[in-house]
């Protein structure tokens, strides 16, 4: 070998020393930088007929576990759409009351219950009958407070998925951009570990709005997956998705104008899951509708009973009781907990509440016949106060006649969701259960995000073990790579010595 290609060798095994640290120092600067990823630097040894002719430095490339950062993408969308479920459902949660406190919807029947069975004590007790009536206030009260606590929950989800949307569409342009610039770098042989760096930082915040499969192509091209295998659009400009503002009401769904997700001009609602954009849709398509209507056929049940009975104690705005033999979509239950209130007739006439409003003409299987109590009529009147105890809050409607089941289908604006409270007869069960049911939402999601996190924590450990950087592995490759700067070194000296020494002799 001659003394040039000796030189030369050395000087190549400098210039990947020299690469290589100043690899190991942007490493060891970015250590604590958000996103960063180990790096590495490959070389490649040179040889031409056999002989050794040094060493050619590649390019700067991340060291990374895909499949690991994917794991934690997935928990990061699991995270987030329980946290914003639990949030939104805090509300809901908040406005049931406390259940030992007698808030409750649950508790506002026991008091109406109550404050019935002190006033068949005593009919003509007019105090007693105030007392019944201020219960039924608190009962309507209630109703529409956990009523509109859906309903603003419900518009909360929607405004979510609106802003998430647009958050949405600015990272996969961003993304697009990246994208571009990745290709091309690579495709000029430079590296592209700090753009795949920036580019998976979207990825992961990306995955906290929507749950996405990457599919990574050798060009250095990605391509987003959601679930159910929709591709999501990446460009540089414009919007991919689209979903526009509304103000909804109980009966907004989207035969009724509800707006969908958009893209290209399809409806795609239905195929975005996980992260906060599936939790809105999952929340403002079924699961507030769904405790909307629960709460809804509380409300309707509880009117109707009464009314069944021969007394129109709560009514909507109209003065109309729902028809609960109906559809609740076609019937009058759908928004009556909002729009409930306490009969005017008898917050006016408080007397009416033991006399009753309204006769009952007693057709078999319904309640029986009923005449209300006229005007002047005996103060000890009571059939109507023991109708209502025997049979508005028992599970029977008349004598061995008892009351249908509660409706759990067939619910929603649409008449197409179901609810897992089935098989009730008695108001005041049904009402223990729907608390319960919706409070255990709440805490459900809850749950699922402390597990989610933990597993994220997990998963985020472990990826900083294999693809974060170690600052002191970091400074001992850089005493090993000083240690290969020198013996270069020394080889170029000794090769530059032998120079002198030839051209001395020469002279």
């Amino acid at each position: 070998m001659s003394l040039d290609a000796a030189f030369l060798i050395a000087r190549s095994g400098l210039r990947h020393v020299d690469r290589q640290l100043a690899r190991s120092a942007n490493d060891i600067a970015n250590a604590s930088v958000e996103g960063h990823s180990r790096t590495s630097l490959a070389g490649r040894a040179l040889e031409a007929r056999g002989a050794g002719m040094g060493v050619r430095t590649g390019i700067v490339t991340r060291d990374v576990d895909l499949a690991l950062g994917s794991a934690v993408d997935r928990a990061r969308s699991a995270e987030a759409a329980a946290a914003l479920t639990g949030r939104l459902l805090a509300g809901v949660e908040a406005a049931h009351g406390d259940p030992e406190a007698d808030q409750s919807l649950a508790g506002r029947l026991a008091g109406l219950r109550a404050g019935f069975i002190a006033a068949h004590e005593a009919p003509g007790d007019i105090n007693r009958r105030m007392a019944v009536l201020a219960e039924a206030e608190g009962f309507v009260t209630q109703s529409n407070a956990v009523a509109d606590a859906v309903l603003g929950a419900r518009q909360q989800a929607h405004d979510a998925l609106v802003q998430e949307v647009a958050g949405l569409n600015a990272d996969l342009n961003e993304i697009a951009r990246l994208s571009t610039e990745v290709v091309r770098e690579q495709a000029t042989g430079r590296s592209t570990a700090t753009l795949e760096d920036r580019r998976d930082m979207l990825i992961g915040r990306i995955a906290d709005r929507l749950e996405v499969t990457v599919l990574r192509a050798s060009s250095g091209a990605v391509t987003l997956v959601a679930r159910g295998g929709m591709v999501l659009p990446l460009a540089e400009e414009g919007a991919a998705l689209a979903v526009s503002p509304a103000t909804l009401g109980p009966g907004s769904h989207p035969a009724a104008g509800l707006p969908g997700v958009l893209l290209a001009g399809q409806d795609v609602t239905a195929r975005l899951g996980g992260g906060r954009i599936g939790a809105a849709v999952a929340l403002r398509d079924t699961t507030l509708p769904r405790m909307q209507a629960e709460i809804d056929m509380l409300a309707a049940e509880v009117a109707s009973r009464f009314a069944g009975q021969g007394l129109r104690l709560f009514t909507d705005a109209a003065g109309a009781v729902p028809d609960v033999t109906l559809p609740y979509d076609t019937g009058g239950q759908l928004g009556f907990a909002r729009s409930m209130r306490v009969n005017p007739d008898i917050v006016a006439t408080p007397r009416l509440l033991r006399d009753g409003t309204d006769a009952v003409a007693g057709l078999p299987g319904g309640p029986t016949a009923f005449t209300p109590n006229p005007a002047g009529g005996p103060a000890g009147f009571d059939t109507m106060l023991l109708r209502v105890l025997d049979h508005v809050f028992t599970d029977i409607q008349a004598p061995g006649l008892p009351h249908a089941e509660i409706a759990a289908s067939g619910l929603g604006p649409d008449g197409g969701l179901t609810s897992a409270l089935t098989g009730f007869r008695a108001i005041e069960s049904y009402a223990a259960a729907l608390i319960g049911e919706q409070s255990a939402a709440k805490r459900a999601a809850d749950g699922a995000q402390e597990q989610a996190a933990q597993l994220r924590e997990v998963l985020s450990g472990r990826v900083a073990e294999r693809s974060g950087v170690d600052p002191d592995a970091e400074m001992a490759t850089m005493v090993e790579l000083q240690n290969a700067y020198a013996t270069n070194a020394r080889v170029m000296a000794a090769v530059q010595s032998m120079w002198d020494a030839l051209l001395g002799a020469v002279r």
